[in-house]
């Protein structure tokens, strides 16, 4: 559970995010059609100029050569055939160089990884906690006080979330019953639930795995979760089985990297990723205004995905992972610490967020979207960004940079449903439309904020409503606590149809849902 990904900007923002209406009264003026011009149609045109200038620069050469070829007789076919008969050795070298380097090519280049299919869960209806049952639980317990009684009430108006989210069993009792064994069942519960739809939907047995990976960032018992897992499915001997702990929101990403290195490594198999948060045992019992957020905005979830290495696959495999970029900003004091579990004065357990939490998250972006750009963007926006830095270091210090938009290099957008704040942030940093938010924004208010695994429900909620095309580029972003900030790029293989018994399939009608601010 990474309440940095869930970010204390809500509350930070929260109450500046509130929406005041105030109507302007305008005078009617033409147009700025230079300006509406220049953003949308010399653009455009630009970038398409840009973008193919390599094949512009072919297209004469071909033509040329065509000319040529088609002017040739059989005579001068003859002498072309004689010249090369009598530069055998030449022929010879030639063609062992090139295949030496296609051979070099073939074996050194990296596999495709195509992922298979996934599963998020969706917990069952008792489990849902609206905000009135959560508040008369949180006053019943008898451990906060009245002023952290309204806090939190405040932290749920503004955190995005909607009425029908869940919280662990052991939440729903009075008094809780935040026990080892209450843990152990939410985790298994979330966890063989995802799996188990997986393999029904996929048809692969789970004797066929050779690679599994799980993260869960708070709750890490003996035997592991992963160990759980090979338990609970009796998975082969061999398997390559890893847990990753205290890796925050973004572990998904980092599980997801991992599982594609296993699979350049080891052929023709399959990995499994369980990303998943644990609830029970961490909720906060306390009166420390930056420990209680989490209690407000996390809530149950857990998905699973199927990656694979197999050549056969890619014809029912749904997306092919394209770039991972990773960053890591632990090596700052500021960073390290700004989602940090502890202790508060009466000994109580909790995570607490910095309120620099939202700059650091912001340092980090823009560190992995620098290193992303380039991998992403089309080679116009590329040099419209350098030329404006260019001239912003020579010439005048007053120059914007120039943002470059992303919207020409993805399709869909799965930001981390972390909280409203950084959702509405990354917004309008990246210039996205609403549409382009609408997966996290409606996930949140669905699922609350799951941790690693909401990017997973944002992806599902975009495949739900009918919107993955082939060749549609998603770019799936987290933030988690150490600091990091992942990003995942995939490429569809095909128009995707959601799974069965996928996390929208019986409320997708509802949404879009309008959020209050």
């Amino acid at each position: 559970m990474d309440p940095g990904g869930a970010t204390h900007a809500d509350t930070a923002s929260g109450g500046a995010g509130g929406a005041v209406g105030v109507r302007i009264q305008q005078t009617r003026r033409l147009p700025d059609f230079l300006q509406s011009v220049n953003l949308k149609y010399v653009k455009l045109g630009y970038h398409y100029l840009i973008s193919n200038l390599l094949t512009l620069c072919f297209i004469p050469l071909i033509i040329v050569t065509l000319i040529e070829a088609s002017q040739m007789n059989l005579n001068d076919i003859r002498q072309l055939w004689l010249h090369l008969q009598y530069n055998l050795l030449g022929v010879v070298i030639c063609s062992a160089f090139l295949v030496f380097g296609l051979t070099v090519y073939i074996m050194t280049r990296p596999r495709p990884i195509y992922l298979v299919d996934y599963s998020c869960y969706r917990p069952p209806d008792q489990l849902k906690a609206p905000f009135g049952s959560f508040m008369e639980h949180s006053r019943l317990n008898g451990n906060f006080d009245d002023s952290s009684l309204e806090f939190q009430r405040k932290i749920l108006e503004r955190s995005g979330l909607g009425e029908e989210t869940y919280v662990p069993e052991a939440m729903h009792q009075i008094p809780p019953t935040p026990s080892m064994t209450a843990a152990r069942e939410e985790a298994e519960q979330v966890m063989f639930g995802a799996l188990d739809n997986l393999f029904a939907n996929t048809n692969v047995k789970p004797k066929d795995i050779g690679v599994l990976v799980v993260n869960c960032s708070l709750f890490n018992p003996t035997p592991s979760l992963s160990a759980m897992i090979v338990n609970k499915y009796k998975l082969r001997g061999n398997i390559r089985s890893f847990n990753l702990g205290g890796m925050g929101c973004s572990a998904g990403v980092i599980a997801v990297d991992l599982a594609g290195e296993l699979l350049q490594v080891h052929r023709n198999t399959y990995a499994v990723v369980v990303s998943t948060e644990n609830i029970t045992q961490n909720w906060y019992f306390g009166n420390k205004k930056s420990m209680l957020i989490p209690n407000c905005l996390f809530r149950v979830g857990c998905s699973a995905v199927l990656l694979s290495n197999k050549a056969m696959d890619r014809r029912r495999a749904k997306y092919k992972l394209v770039h991972v970029v990773r960053t890591h900003r632990g090596a700052d004091e500021k960073a390290f610490r700004c989602v940090y579990q502890e202790q508060d004065d009466q000994g109580k357990t909790g995570v607490s967020l910095s309120k620099d939490l939202m700059a650091i998250a912001g340092g980090a972006l823009k560190t992995n979207i620098t290193t992303l750009g380039p991998l992403v963007l089309p080679i116009s926006e590329q040099l419209l960004f350098f030329s404006t830095l260019l001239v912003k270091k020579l010439f005048n210090e007053t120059v914007k940079p120039y943002i470059p938009d992303f919207k020409l290099a993805f399709d869909h957008f799965c930001i981390h449903a972390g909280g409203r704040a950084v959702i509405d942030e990354l917004e309008k940093n990246l210039q996205l439309l609403p549409i382009h938010v609408e997966a996290s924004r409606m996930t949140l208010h669905r699922f609350g904020n799951t941790s690693s695994s909401s990017i997973w429900y944002e992806l599902a909620y975009i495949e739900a409503k009918g919107r993955m095309r082939k060749g549609n580029r998603v770019w799936q972003i987290a933030f988690g606590s150490g600091f990091k900030c992942n990003s995942a790029v995939w490429q569809a293989l095909r128009n995707v149809k959601p799974s069965r018994n996928g996390p929208w399939e019986d409320c997708v009608h509802k949404y879009p849902v309008k959020i209050l601010a």
